[in-house]
């Protein structure tokens, strides 16, 4: 055994404490990266950044305020009801930029928006500045109580809470992290406009208000109360912070499943600002416990959670292997946002675990790594694809997050208590901690080298601590670290951090292994799909490039999703064994770092796949999930997803157009209109039904269309509606006459009038003192 040797003399101390002091982060102008994956995709960030015009970007607002507008509004979704959302986004994008950089032209691009939309501000005299289209007079109704809320809406306006929370961030961002001063001034004024616009309100109503996606208001106002240390913030942002959802977290309850998942999450980030700013640790609880939920529960291997944007059972993930809808990218934004929070005020292995987790392999892999452009859904779905939005094209919301992301990879490589240094991702980079006097420069190939190395650059000699995270993946027993060459010896009995305490001197080096291993993980409800995870590198396949419809997204509404052809998923590689010891049939190619192939893989004509970073895999349609089963369950399984598959396959092939009612996307994409509806989910199904009328339309291009498919619920008992298709009575619906029970498909046949138009409006009316509805499914059918 080799001895271990102490250096007292040195007084170096090695233990593995989990701390329970909080840490701080350092900015990011005092973090530099050095090349690697993510100062590359830094760079092409930045040049997506500066291909956006301002102008373009600030017309919302300039027409909301009724000044003349520079350049003609961008598309897609900025002029289709989210105008100005990507506005707010880029002022916290160039933030961000400006301080990771020190580029001088993000830093007059910032100070230009702002500069003009203090114009808007004072041209509104009120405090108020916004891009939501008309959304003055909204404003005003919402003043006076009249509000309709639902979702995705809010007095017939697409989320414009939502919209709103954006330039609030931008602004807060322009001065926190940009620095500029008069964006200060600007978000105090736009804070006051909220209270004042909801004072006359009772706290029922603005609950109420609540129910439409508001993004991280309540986070903040809570980031106004500690710029202003005025206690009137913090009763705003109490009063913005949704009780529905609030109060089963409190009570340690998970109600997620059906709920639009990226609607939730930034609250969730509001709770805990909430808690640190009020210093109340039950909101901060409730926080934990919804991260602790949504990663244990309803994570896959990338980081990245939810399909079609909504949660799903946690039991059942076999939607998340199905659908070209897989994790938003936009959801592990805030997830890792929320993992950072956490960590700084509890520095746990987990959530720096996972934040590493999903900035490698989701966050890193949704940018084209040399053409930019930015992933929404990034599908589980065996042997599809992901598409990316073009500059002057595509303005999602993954667009708006997506330009944030690339910049901030600098955030938390490193952090700190008063005295002390902590080491927490192993990225090539520098850091300059000029109150300690301390300069760092850390050198690495990693994940392509197993290894990292710290030099240190002191004005004087300086004792302290430096603090190098054990991350949970590390090969057990073969972590290990030297100083300047020589071995130390590390208590491995609580793995949190190495940490490493003397008398630094200028020219020390610090030096540690990371040996990584090669692991199988399950779907998380333990259904038999496996993926194959590298210290914490997921490992995918590139199967081919065919048919990538939209790779690179016109600005169509429904640009943002792969919707070219399905493969079906019984025909997809599949690993076979006895033993179910999956993670044997993968070997690593010699002399091909963090490449692997597989020894045995069905069917033969798979055998050559190469399993690479997953990040590294661009422009193709590829596998991450792997169906796995034993020779004895192989035919059974075929089959049944065989069957299974084809009907859904012939089911799209006979679709002309669909709708999933209660979802956003789906709604918003097809112009939904309303009066006196609800929506809700129902035995793991989405519903609509109205008091009123509901409305969407339907797009019939090439005049296929010959019937309307309605799902039901035949336990809607009682409920008497008509469906009209532009104006005409197609059907008088009467659930109590619906044949069979549970839910029932009811085909109508088209009038030849409605088969020749390309556009029908379909409206489902309630007759008088009934309900239309519920809805659970709308398919337009060959």
């Amino acid at each position: 055994m080799k001895q271990v040797i102490f250096y007292l003399l040195a007084a170096i101390l090695i233990s593995t404490n989990c701390f329970s002091q909080e840490l701080k982060p350092f900015p990011l102008s005092s973090v530099r990266l050095l090349d690697g994956p993510f100062k590359q995709a830094q760079q092409v960030d930045l040049e997506y950044i500066k291909a956006l015009d301002p102008d373009r970007l600030l017309a919302p607002y300039l027409i909301d305020a009724g000044i003349p507008v520079k350049a003609k509004r961008y598309g897609n979704w900025e002029n289709t009801g989210l105008d100005g959302h990507i506005g707010g986004h880029y002022l916290t994008a160039l933030s961000l930029m400006y301080a990771s950089t020190g580029d001088e032209e993000a830093k007059k691009r910032l100070d230009y928006m702002i500069n003009e939309l203090a114009k808007c501000q004072e041209k509104n005299g009120n405090g108020y500045v916004g891009g939501v289209p008309d959304g003055q007079k909204m404003w005003e109704e919402i003043k006076k109580g009249d509000i309709d809320a639902g979702g995705f809406s809010l007095n017939h306006k697409w989320v414009p809470l939502y919209n709103i929370h954006k330039i609030y961030a931008g602004l807060r961002d322009a001065y926190l992290i940009g620095g500029n001063e008069k964006a200060k001034g600007m978000l105090i004024k736009l804070t006051d406009w909220c209270i004042d616009l909801t004072a006359n309100l009772s706290d029922a109503q603005v609950q109420d208000i609540l129910r439409s996606e508001h993004g991280g208001l309540n986070e903040v106002f809570a980031d106004v109360t500690a710029i202003t240390g005025e206690d009137k913030y913090l009763e705003l942002a109490k009063r913005f912070s949704h009780e529905v959802i609030l109060d089963p977290l409190l009570h340690q309850e998970d109600k997620l499943t059906g709920l639009h998942a990226n609607t939730q999450i930034p609250k969730i980030i509001g709770f805990k600002r909430v808690a640190e700013v009020a210093k109340d640790s039950t909101w901060a609880n409730a926080s934990n416990f919804f991260w602790e939920t949504v990663v244990n529960k309803r994570t896959v291997s990338i980081g990245g959670n939810s399909v079609r944007e909504h949660f799903h059972p946690e039991s059942d993930f076999s939607s998340m292997i199905e659908s070209n809808q897989g994790p938003e990218t936009c959801n592990t934004y805030n997830m890792i946002k929320l993992a950072k929070m956490l960590y700084l005020s509890n520095p746990q292995q987990k959530y720096i675990d996972y934040f590493e987790r999903a900035m490698y392999n989701h966050i890193l892999s949704s940018q084209h790594p040399t053409k930019g452009g930015f992933v929404y859904f990034t599908p589980m779905r065996p042997r599809h694809y992901r598409v990316y939005s073009q500059p002057q094209e595509g303005f999602w919301c993954c667009v708006g997050s997506g330009l944030e992301n690339h910049g901030k990879y600098g955030e938390l490589i490193y952090a700190h208590d008063s005295e002390n240094l902590y080491v927490n991702l192993f990225i090539p980079s520098t850091l300059e901690w000029k109150e300690k006097g301390l300069s760092l420069e850390q050198t690495t190939k990693f994940p392509y080298e197993e290894n990292s190395e710290l030099t240190l650059k002191l004005k004087k000699a300086a004792k302290f601590s430096i603090n190098i995270r054990y991350p949970s993946w590390v090969t057990e027993g073969r972590f290990s670290v030297l100083v300047n060459g020589k071995e130390v010896a590390i208590d491995k009995t609580n793995p949190t951090f190495a940490s490493i305490q003397r008398k630094w001197k200028n020219g020390d080096k610090i030096s540690f292994e990371l040996p990584m291993s090669t692991k199988a993980e399950y779907m998380p409800d333990n259904s038999p799909w496996i993926s194959f995870v590298h210290g914490p590198i997921v490992l995918a396949a590139k199967t081919d490039t065919t048919k990538l419809k939209g790779l690179f997204a016109d600005g169509s509404r429904m640009g943002h999703i792969a919707s070219d052809d399905y493969y079906p998923i019984e025909t997809a590689p599949i690993l076979v064994d006895a033993s179910k010891n999956y993670v044997s049939k993968v070997v690593p190619v010699e002399g091909k770092p963090l490449t692997f192939t597989f020894s045995e893989i069905y069917p033969e004509q798979y055998k050559d796949l190469t399993l690479v970073p997953f990040y590294t895999v661009h422009e193709a349609r590829y596998m991450i999930y792997w169906p796995v089963t034993t020779p004895e369950e192989w035919e059974k399984r075929k089959e049944d997803i065989r069957v299974k598959e084809q009907a859904m396959l012939a089911l799209e092939a006979q679709t002309v157009d669909q709708i999933a009612p209660g979802e956003q996307q789906p709604e918003s994409d097809h112009n939904f209109k309303a009066e006196k509806t609800e929506s809700g989910i129902y035995n793991g199904r989405f519903w609509r039904h109205a008091e009123g009328w509901f409305s969407y339309d339907l797009k019939n291009k090439k005049n296929e269309a010959t019937k309307l498919r309605v799902t039901y619920s035949a336990l809607d008992k009682g409920r008497t509606f008509d469906i009209l298709i532009n104006d005409e009575i197609l059907a008088t619906v009467k659930i109590d006459d619906l044949k069979g029970s549970g839910f029932v498909d009811v085909d109508y046949e088209l009038s030849e009038k409605m088969r020749d138009s390309d556009k029908l409006n379909l409206k489902f009316a309630a007759h008088e003192g009934s309900v239309a509805g519920g809805i659970y499914y709308i398919r337009l059918m060959k």
